[in-house]
Parts: structure tokens; sequence; C-alpha cells
């Protein structure tokens, strides 16, 4: 892994994760600075690696050759605004995790012409299994785009899209993605428990399960139709929980909400870049 100087402009728990995955991975913690307005979240970073940590942002900025914007939707303009003339003296790669924020607006507030890429990772970065989207602007170079695919996959996996439009669709499968399967659990656990099961059997059934069918969907050499297809006998116990899966509108219903959160992240980026 190559080794620029990265400057994190937020520390909360994602900037933590992808920090605590570059220098598990052999990153040189001592090129990378963050920088927050909390000292809490900045001793708590601290304890995870021996980063430079600093509450001026602008410091922070002073040698990076990548910045990477994790604070909040809610306040990304504000913050960027106030850094744009630190960004402008270095001109680095600017790698946004804020969900919803256009790669223009972030162009516009930080001064322009900058070289951005703006990714849609999810919450399961927290421990390293995370799944990410990553889209680039015409002034990102080949190194800098390695160079956030690199920072990216500390925590998981990064995957490129061509078109900034897809993250929209990318929020709705996979940034959204994990609540859907804590939503799975949470109607198993309920169901195993009203048909007799112990709570703590139940749920430890329920996660062993998901854990378990992830992981051979992962080594798996064919696609999850074809796993279905062979853990369901026809006639038999499975084949009549699918059934009646299908029969009331299962796939139906998962488009019309993955649609509804695809659909609220377009309108999410404009009413950001419309404040």
């Amino acid at each position: 892994m190559s080794h620029p100087n990265i400057t994190f402009i937020g520390a909360g728990n994602m900037a933590a994760s992808i920090i605590g995955g570059l220098v598990a991975r052999g990153f040189n913690p001592d090129a990378i600075t963050a920088s927050d307005p909390f000292e809490a979240s900045l001793q708590r970073l601290a304890s995870i690696a021996p980063v430079h940590t600093t509450l001026d942002n602008d410091a922070a900025i002073s040698n990076a050759d990548v910045i990477v914007l994790a604070v909040k939707p809610q306040v990304m303009k504000q913050v960027a605004q106030a850094i744009s003339a630190a960004v402008q003296t270095r001109k680095p790669l600017v790698i946004s995790i804020a969900a919803g924020i256009e790669i223009n607006s972030l162009d516009k507030w930080l001064g322009g012409e900058l070289a951005i890429v703006r990714c849609m990772p999810n919450t399961p970065a927290l421990v390293q299994t995370g799944a990410t989207a990553l889209y680039a602007n015409a002034q990102v170079t080949d190194e800098q785009r390695q160079q956030a695919d690199q920072i990216l996959k500390a925590v998981g996996i990064a995957l490129w899209v061509d078109d900034e439009a897809q993250l929209d669709a990318v929020t709705a499968v996979s940034g959204s993605g994990p609540a859907y399967f804590f939503l799975v659990m949470e109607a198993m656990q309920a169901a195993g428990e009203q048909l007799g099961l112990a709570p703590e059997l139940a749920r430890q059934l329920t996660l062993q399960t998901a854990l378990g069918s992830a992981q051979m969907a992962i080594d798996s050499d064919v696609d999850a139709t074809e796993l279905r297809r062979r853990v369901t006998s026809p006639g038999g116990t499975t084949h009549e929980a699918i059934s009646t899966f299908e029969e009331n509108g299962f796939r139906e219903l998962f488009l019309k909400a993955l649609t509804a959160a695809r659909d609220r992240s377009q309108s999410l980026a404009r009413e950001m870049d419309a404040d």
C-alpha cells in the first residue's frame, strides 16, 4: 500500500473504522492526521491508533495529499466552505463519505477544480466488512483512484460506478441494506419465539444462520438463485416457506422498498444542494 499523507476531517465512528483498517493493513499511522471539534473523539481515536490529531481543520490539511471528509451531511457545506482556502492551497484528492452530497456541490463549496471521489460506504465498515461504492470526477488521476481504492478497501470491498447517479441505487441496496437484514433477523427471531423457542435460542439460531448463509454465498461459485434452489426440496418445509413469501408479493415489496429508498436519496441530494 502506498503511503500518502491522509487527513480525516471528522473523527467519528466511520473515520475511526477506516483509520483502524488502514493501520491494521500496514499503513503508517504517522502519515494520518485527524481533526474534530470534540476532544473526546480525538482521544478515542488516539486509543485506536497513534495518529496525529488536532482541533484545527486548516492545520490538519496543511500537509495532506488526500482529505477524507467524514462529517455529517447536514454540516458538510459549512465545513467545506470553511476549509476551502486551505484545500485550494494543497489541491489534494478529496474523498467524501457523506451520503447525499453530490460532487458538484462539494466542488463548489471547496472552491472548484478539485479531484473528488464520492463514496457510499455502509455501517458494516465499522467491523471491516463494509461494502463501498465509489465514483470519481474527471479530475481524479489513476494514482488518486488507486489511493481511494486502497483507503476504502481497508474496511471491506470497494466497487466503482461509472455514473454518479448510480450511487442513489447503491444507497438503496447496500447503504440502507444492513437495516433490511436486521429487519429480517428481527422478524425471524420473533417468529421463532412465537413457535416456542426460548428468546436466546431463537436469537443465536437466527444470527448464525444469517452469518452462515452470507458466507456460503460469498464463497460459492453460483448465484443466490441457485443456492436457494439447492436448499429448497420440492414439497419440503423450505419450499412451503418460500412459496408463502412468493405468494404474498415478497419480490414486489422489496422492489417497492428499494425504489423508495433510491428516490429519497435523490430528493435529499436536491435538498442539500439547495441549502
